[in-house]
Order: C-alpha cells, then structure tokens, then sequence
C-alpha cells in the first residue's frame, strides 16, 4: 500500500492546484496587502559586524551638525520608517566560450626471443605460430574534443520606494520594500531589500542598487500570461524524476 500511496500523492496535490486554480476562475491575482514588514513572521533583524563605539566630535559654538547637507534641514532618510527610493538600473552581459582539445597514441610492443637458454622449449611451452620476438603488442587511442558557450544579457530599469525598518548601531540602514502592478489580469511583483549608508542617499533622497550590501532584487509575476508560460505541474515532476 505505500508504494501505491507514493504514486497517488503527486496526483492528489496537482488535484488540489487544480480546484485552487478553478476557484479563481475568471478573476485577477489577487494583491497583496500593505503589512509592517517586521510582522512577517520570515522577518529576522540584520546582524553584521559593527565597529567599536567612537564619540561624536564636539562642536563648539556651531550650528552646524555632522551628516548635514543643508543647514537647516536634512531632508534624507536617517530613522526608522523614513522612505528612500531605490534606483534599479541593471545592465548585465556575460559571454564565456571554452574549448577543450585533447588526443593521445599509445602503442607497446615485447618480445622473449632468449631467455635463460629456455628458447629451445618454446615449441614445446607456447601454441604453434607464437614469435618469441612479438609476445605482446597493445596499442590504444583516445581523443576528447568539447565545446561550450554561454551568453546572458539581461537588462532591469526600475525605482522603487523602501522603507526603513531598522537602524544598525554604526548608522547603516536596512531598507525594505514592495511593489505590486496589475494590467489586467496579469501582476507583476517587485520587492528589495540590503543595506545602505547614509552617505550613499543623493539630495533627493534616492539611492542607486549597486550601493545596497546584502541586496535582495525580486523582480516576477504571477496571472494569466505567466501561468501559459510555466510548465504545468506534472512536466516538472517528470522533469525531477527522470533520469533520461
């Protein structure tokens, strides 16, 4: 029974994938709601190595604080539950080709023509037709010839806004935010998260990506278009079990 109830399960679960599909029959991904991020119950606070504890310098009779840019006001994100936007601007292009060419000719040869004086017992010791002078010859040939290529390019503009859901002891902050876009019947899903310095937000209050230590870019979508272009689930099954 346990084999058989082996090879039920996987029909059981793309049973019930199915009825969940049918039940939304006709309506559009639904989206997700705007939650604190640290309610996740996924959420866990950023731990990384910090420096020791310095004193801020002292500034006598000065107005000025350390970390402005403007005189008055600093208009940058610096406490929890500031927002800072994000500029994603990916450009990546990779191409590797390798070739490996390898041959190799092997060929021995050995006689016994005399030995000890006991030549004149081969007739007697070796089959009929066998020479002394060519007892074993082995020769052998091997050759490896391969090819491979990979190219990627992929390209991803976006801006999205985060927020600040923690403020690490040395002033870095971690960010974290979501973006949901629905056309129709198809969302897209965008979500980021990393770390940040302070010192990296320009004046208008945005941040480049490649400035994020620890980024975590989630760019896909889910609805109509994608679900035509997944393999349904038992193609993806096969495609684990078979060893073929």
């Amino acid at each position: 029974m346990r084999p058989l109830a082996i090879l039920l399960l996987p029909l059981a679960l793309i049973g019930c994938s199915a009825a969940e599909r049918i039940s939304r029959l006709g309506d559009a991904p639904d989206m997700a709601g705007i939650t604190n991020p640290t309610a996740d119950p996924r959420w866990r606070p950023v731990s990384m190595p910090m420096p020791n504890p310095q004193d801020p310098p002292l500034a006598n009779n000065s107005l000025w604080r350390p970390g402005s840019r403007t005189f008055l006001r600093d208009q940058r994100a610096a406490n929890v539950g500031d927002i800072v936007t994000v500029l994603v601007s990916i450009q990546d292009e990779a191409e590797l080709q390798n070739r490996t060419t390898r041959g190799r000719d092997n060929t021995e040869g050995m006689g016994l023509p005399r030995l000890l004086g006991l030549e004149s017992s081969y007739a007697r010791l070796l089959p009929t037709g066998i020479d002394p002078s060519r007892l074993i010859e082995a020769s052998s040939t091997s050759g490896v010839n391969g090819t491979g290529a990979i190219r990627r390019n992929e390209t991803v503009t976006l801006r999205v806004a985060a927020t600040v859901a923690q403020v690490l002891p040395n002033g870095n902050l971690v960010v974290t935010g979501r973006q949901q876009v629905r056309v129709n019947s198809e969302l897209r899903d965008l979500s980021i998260g990393g770390v940040i310095r302070p010192q990296d937000i320009a004046s208008d209050n945005t941040v480049r990506h490649d400035r994020l230590a620890e980024a975590r870019i989630a760019y896909g979508g889910r609805g109509t278009i994608s679900d035509v272009q997944r393999p349904r689930m038992g193609q993806e099954l096969l495609d684990i079990i078979l060893p073929f």
